[in-house]
């Protein structure tokens, strides 16, 4: 039997025995739009707490629409020409609209890759279109200090818009339950300094901060604290099922919108699993999410409640550029050097993290469950070493030691098979 891990813009195909009988882990069937088009228009005239969009328009002078980076497959080219053909309609001119690629602390989208993320030349020809950059102080606007002490500095092109919308994808997140929402704005267009203070040890070691949780999570709570300092805020969310179809495409306040989308989806995203398994074989999504190292950890930690203790993880990702940002190059290379103890006792004592190394963080919480096993055709000789897993070079090969090995063990495969990788999450039960 042949199953298809995600894998870059396709797919890498995996060899399983049927005697293995191994659990293939999905998303149940979800429902999609036939028209997306007609259900985006819809939505924008059916709000969650708030006006029909058009309404909400009519009084501004002026609109900044955030989206994601291209590291999140929001279908853009859907949303932005219905959103701005309604802020037109509105009486908004065109110069007056702003689309803000909300980077957080990742690399801005130029070029040919900003065309890829807008996928409509008449808005790049028509619209302004910015990124976000962390690191310019004089770009953000200090709104407030959140009860915790996180300072709140938010990218002034935003904060200062008469007209204020988000747009996102629901999926799970490893940290802050689901992406979305909240999110694009903290960390989307924080400063640096916002973001290295609720993304430390202390923020990611909490177990609720975890997939597919948001009551008690610290990065939840603290996100819904940035956003009530904006006053009033819109939000576009969407839903995408396996095969990247749109299930389901909302509009309204950005909370209450948020949380209807993420009703909808979480009893898609998170699937209930009975047992633990000793051989997990999970991809980390395909792309975008798997074009460097430092994505794919969220495809690691992901299954970490269904992994036996001293089991083995394998993940599939193309890392076609590479490792990830110099910064987080030098986190990966004191978790070598020190070790997953002496690495998370040092970072511990720190008020702000340093930009990246939480997702280093965040790859200790598997290598503290078992095994961590890395196919990639993207990654150099040298940048091996730095990933701090075992880096295989057959598939298949690899895949039939682990099952055998189980067999003389345990009498049985103990294999679970995650296609599609961290927008799946598997919740022992």
């Amino acid at each position: 039997m042949q199953i298809e891990l995600n894998f870059g813009r396709g797919s890498i195909p995996l060899q399983l025995d049927k005697a293995w009988k191994a659990t293939i882990i999905r998303k149940p069937l979800m429902p999609f739009e036939k028209d997306p088009k007609l259900a985006i228009q819809q939505a924008l005239k059916t709000p969650i707490n708030s006006l029909p969009l058009l309404e909400k328009a009519r009084s501004k002078g002026n609109a900044c629409i955030l989206i994601c980076d291209i590291t999140r497959p929001v279908p853009n080219h859907l949303l932005l020409p219905e959103i701005i053909s309604v802020l037109i309609k509105a009486g908004i001119e065109k110069s007056n609209i702003e689309i803000l690629i909300a980077t957080g602390l990742h690399r801005p989208n130029e070029g040919e890759e900003l065309a890829q993320l807008i996928r409509d030349p008449w808005i790049l020809q028509n619209i302004k279109v910015s990124n976000h950059f962390a690191r310019n102080e004089k770009d953000h606007a200090l709104i407030g200090t959140t009860t915790k002490g996180t300072k709140v500095k938010l990218d002034k092109r935003f904060v200062n818009a008469d007209l204020k919308i988000v747009t996102g994808l629901v999926e799970p997140h490893f940290m802050a339950g689901y992406s979305g929402g909240r999110k694009v704005i903290a960390p989307g267009i924080a400063h640096q300094e916002t973001i290295t203070t609720f993304h430390n040890h202390k923020f990611m070691s909490d177990p609720n901060a975890d997939s597919c949780i948001l009551d008690g999570n610290p990065l939840h709570e603290e996100q819904l604290e940035i956003v009530s300092m904006l006053g009033e805020v819109l939000c576009v969310n969407t839903v995408l099922d396996e095969n990247r179809n749109l299930s389901l495409v909302n509009y309204g306040e950005i909370i209450a919108s948020h949380l209807e989308a993420v009703a909808f989806a979480k009893d898609y995203l998170s699937v209930p699993i009975h047992r633990k398994f000793n051989t997990i074989v999970t991809s980390a999504a395909g792309y975008p999410l798997d074009s460097n190292y430092y994505q794919t950890i969220k495809g690691m930690v992901v299954p970490y409640q269904i992994l036996q203790p001293g089991g083995d993880l394998i993940i599939v990702s193309e890392c076609a550029e590479g490792i990830g940002s110099e910064e987080f190059r030098k986190a990966q290379q004191t978790l070598v050097r020190k070790g997953v103890t002496a690495f998370c006792a040092e970072i511990a004592q720190k008020a702000y993290a340093s930009v990246d190394e939480w997702q280093t963080q965040m790859q200790t919480k598997i290598m503290n469950v078992g095994r961590v096993h890395l196919y990639s055709t993207g990654l150099s000789a040298a940048d091996h070493n730095l990933t701090g897993v075992n880096v295989i070079d057959n598939l298949d090969e690899f895949v039939r030691s682990r099952v055998i090995n189980n067999l003389a063990s345990l009498g049985e495969p103990s294999l679970a098979v995650i296609p599609e990788g961290p927008y799946v999450v598997p919740t022992l039960i």
